[in-house]
């Protein structure tokens, strides 16, 4: 019976050890092929280390026998507490979320000059960050803002040219040019 154990535990180490290593070859090739930041992927990267080893851990409690009555108590309780926690800090939850979602399908890069359309507030400037609960700019009347990545998802973002000054630049040498 110790062996059968010992084996599904080699087993489920095992397979622990490939999720690992594929989800950070997935994640990395994925933010290399969409030129995305280290800091995003690490965001990210911390999240899917937090789901497999938590699978793991379930895993290996059943393999070890733990009683599912018993495990499923532990588990509702666990996740009662969870469930009251982030209900009390519901951001937290939310920026994270959106982090994962701006990771892989929003447009906005690091250096990207945006426009947040708001109708109450003119926020123009280039990203200078985007961290797991935060995007940062740099606004063109020299502001620095912090937007929650709820609030990016929510507001129409619109990219603009790099800077207006050099396409207006970049125009006139055109125009001497002709």
């Amino acid at each position: 019976m110790l062996t059968h154990k010992l084996i599904w535990t080699a087993i489920v180490l095992a397979l622990l050890f490939i999720a690992v290593f594929l989800g950070r070859h997935f994640l990395r090739r994925f933010s290399v092929m969409k030129s995305l930041d280290g800091n995003r992927r690490k965001v990210v990267l911390n999240l899917h280390y937090i789901l497999v080893y938590s699978l793991a851990a379930v895993f290996l409690a059943v393999v070890w026998g733990v009683q599912l009555e018993d495990f499923t108590v532990f588990i509702s309780s666990i996740l009662a507490v969870l469930g009251v926690g982030f209900f009390a800090q519901w951001s937290i939850l939310s920026n994270l979320t959106a982090s994962v979602i701006l990771f892989f399908n929003h447009p906005v890069r690091i250096g990207d000059r945006i426009k947040v359309i708001d109708k109450d507030y003119n926020w123009t400037g280039v990203v200078t960050d985007i961290t797991g609960f935060y995007l940062y700019m740099t606004t063109d009347t020299g502001e620095y803002l912090t937007l929650p990545n709820t609030l990016v998802l929510q507001k129409g973002i619109e990219l603009l040219p790099k800077h207006v000054a050099e396409v207006t630049e970049d125009q006139s040498d055109d125009a001497l040019i002709e």
